[in-house]
């Protein structure tokens, strides 16, 4: 057995022993409330190690596309193998993601296959994994605000501004400029610049997907505030049916709104 394959079924075992352990230490949630506690960790570990790969560690992605893996490289890519694979099973057994997150994975999964059995192209593919896994654990936070109904406060409308400030700057703004750097790359083969390219459309889709939630709650928002200006409350303490048109309005704008 070669040392990559080794590496990669390694962190499958990984990832799935660290599920495992979320369902059992979580029996009270749903099964994807753990699914989505690994991706928060797989997103945290990653991000900070292909950050480290390409800041530091080296080579520069953008001066060394197509160049040899380094083992450092190889690590990472195999630790985020394992990982997909895990939740590319999870997401089709739960049904949990529609066909845009099964895309980006498959794509991802093949990427990095391709990368892995071919040796080289790891620094620009680091570099993509960086800027495509910084925004994951501030995804994965909405998702958990969302489900214990705490999204529409404070701490949500920080999560998604760091969201999507993140998501512009990096992996659009940033993809481009390493997408710019392997398309012009000879040393890059053919196939893995249009999974590159087919990856940067993901991430487009994923940014129209995100502007349309965020012109959601955005509208909610707005319609909650203004029927709370709307209310005018009586020296009794009971709300004046003049003001708000009926004694539900309120409730009903919540309810509708949600």
């Amino acid at each position: 057995m070669s040392p990559i394959l080794l590496q990669v079924i390694s962190s499958i075992l990984a990832w799935f022993f660290l599920f495992c352990g979320f369902l059992h230490q979580n029996r009270h949630r749903r099964t994807e409330w753990s699914c989505r506690m690994v991706t928060f960790l797989h997103g945290l570990m990653v991000t900070f190690l292909s950050g480290y790969i390409v800041f530091i560690d080296g080579p520069w992605p953008l001066t060394h596309a197509g160049h040899p893996n380094t083992p450092l490289q190889e690590f990472a890519l195999c630790l985020s193998l394992g990982y997909f694979i895990l939740d590319f099973c999870c997401c089709v057994l739960l049904n949990s993601e529609g066909d845009l997150i099964l895309s980006h994975h498959l794509l991802s999964m093949g990427g990095m296959s391709l990368v892995l059995d071919s040796g080289k192209s790891g620094p620009e593919i680091n570099a993509i994994v960086f800027v495509s896994e910084i925004t994951n654990p501030f995804l994965q936070m909405r998702w958990f605000l969302r489900d214990s109904g705490r999204y529409n406060s404070f701490a949500g409308d920080v999560v998604d501004v760091l969201f999507v400030a993140l998501f512009l700057g990096l992996r659009i703004v940033g993809g481009a400029w390493i997408m710019h750097s392997v398309m012009k790359s000879s040393k890059t083969f053919g196939t893995l610049k249009g999974g590159i390219l087919a990856m940067y459309g993901v991430s487009f889709m994923f940014l129209m997907e995100s502007s349309v939630l965020a012109r959601r709650k955005s509208t909610r928002n707005s319609r909650l505030g203004k029927t709370e200006e709307a209310e005018e409350i009586t020296p009794s303490g009971h709300l004046n049916q003049s003001a708000n048109g009926c004694e539900n309005c309120t409730k009903d704008c919540v309810v509708n709104w949600r």
